[in-house]
């Protein structure tokens, strides 16, 4: 018989003998293609990630989560002002969350680090530290943005723990202390006149000459919010709490929490590499439903806006999770 008739006849079990590998072996090939494209690849697993994630297995999309497993807020003790979740660590929220997620069977999980991505005719291709590569209709970036640490002694060590970030994540556990802000300008003032309401001990400290105008100068001063501009060289901590700051010229003052506005950049490159355009504060510029510059690629969490929460995080996820279901839909239905 020819090879043409076996294969009219025969279905898949005749196919099998007529290609030039059994059956079996295909059958692991196409298997093998198929773990690495997606509708979906979100590059980030904490909490952004893991809601957008949450969003797509419920509408049962084919989704791929890769992540480095390190959160920024990985020296956190506690997350505060997230409901049903306050005062738990922030690896427990995460735990929990990933644990649901993955209860999801279209949703798979990848542990490594996103290193480049490509748009490509159907979608994106990713490529991991791990030199794999997965494609994907879609890409949803959820990195979130890395801080850079001032070059003071015992900054880093106090960093997410008594060396805070904000009033609304950390100010109540440090209500009524002693408290310091390391910021300056628009974003020192603002700090300020947060601060104002959960202590009547305040102090800025700019670390060079002030940029207050003279309306904010007098507010400051009509609160008793002292400003000093001497350059801060150490942070004195027991255990990782603050105890007092040390000023270059041998000054010191004492502290139970010091604020800190800090520089950053995009946790990751990616984006940027695509084409996706940042705001004039470094994040990535999104419509309010989360879509970047470039078609088919979203961005959420931290790597967004200023508000650096769980609660916002949980939020922006789930809405950008939502949005590309349905843009997938729009495409398919």
């Amino acid at each position: 018989m020819k090879r043409r008739e076996i294969l009219k006849q025969g279905g898949l079990a005749l196919i099998a003998f007529a290609l030039p590998f059994p059956f079996p072996a295909f059958a692991k090939y196409n298997s093998m293609t198929d773990k690495k494209k997606f509708e979906v690849i979100i590059i980030g697993g904490s909490y952004a990630g893991l809601s957008a994630g949450m969003a797509l297995g419920r509408s049962m999309r084919k989704v791929l989560i890769i992540d480095a497993g390190k959160p920024c807020n990985i020296q956190t003790p506690h997350s505060h002002n997230f409901l049903t979740q306050d005062g738990k660590t922030p690896k427990e929220i995460s735990t929990i969350a990933k644990h649901q997620v993955e209860k999801y069977k279209t949703i798979k999980f990848y542990q490594a680090r996103a290193i480049k991505g490509v748009k490509t005719a159907n979608g994106f291709e990713i490529t991991t530290n791990t030199n794999e590569i997965f494609t994907a209709k879609k890409l949803i970036f959820a990195t979130g943005i890395k801080d850079f640490m001032p070059d003071i002694k015992g900054f880093s060590e106090c960093w997410g723990i008594s060396v805070i970030h904000c009033p609304y994540c950390h100010g109540y556990e440090f209500r009524k202390k002693a408290t310091g802000i390391f910021a300056d300008g628009e974003r020192g003032f603002h700090l300020a006149s947060l601060v104002n309401n959960l202590s009547e001990n305040v102090t800025l400290l700019t670390n060079s000459t002030a940029d207050f105008n003279e309306e904010q100068i007098a507010k400051l001063k009509k609160h008793n919010i002292e400003i000093i501009e001497n350059h801060i060289a150490e942070i004195e901590h027991k255990d990782v709490n603050i105890k007092q700051v040390i000023f270059s010229d041998g000054t010191k003052k004492s502290f139970d929490a010091l604020y800190a506005s800090l520089p950053f950049t995009q946790h990751s490159e990616i984006p940027v590499s695509l084409g996706c355009e940042l705001t004039e504060h470094g994040y990535i510029k999104v419509s309010p439903f989360q879509e970047t510059n470039i078609s088919g690629v979203f961005a959420c969490g931290d790597n967004t806006n200023m508000l650096r929460s769980v609660a916002n995080a949980v939020y922006s996820g789930n809405l950008t999770g939502a949005v590309v279901n349905g843009k997938l839909v729009e495409e398919t239905f």
